[in-house]
């Protein structure tokens, strides 16, 4: 089991809470798929979260921030 560091996250994403939080989204994402599809696809029987993290830190994940629209009251 490969453990990721939160210097490793930074280092992809520009600090830590950053990356964590693109990783969560993307494991949502990812789980939104049929459960069979995603492990013909990978090997191995990792949680969503793990493989989320090993993709930002390999550098497969690209995002884009976006800034909030204000609600208009």
């Amino acid at each position: 089991m490969r453990i990721t560091t939160p210097r490793e996250v930074a280092h992809q994403a520009g600090n830590k809470y950053l990356g964590v939080l693109v990783a969560a989204k993307f494991a949502r994402y990812l789980n939104e798929f049929p459960k069979d599809a995603l492990r013909a696809a990978v090997q191995g029987e990792e949680k969503l979260t793990t493989r989320a993290l090993d993709s930002l830190v390999g550098g497969d994940l690209n995002y884009k921030l976006l800034r909030r629209r204000r609600s208009e009251a």
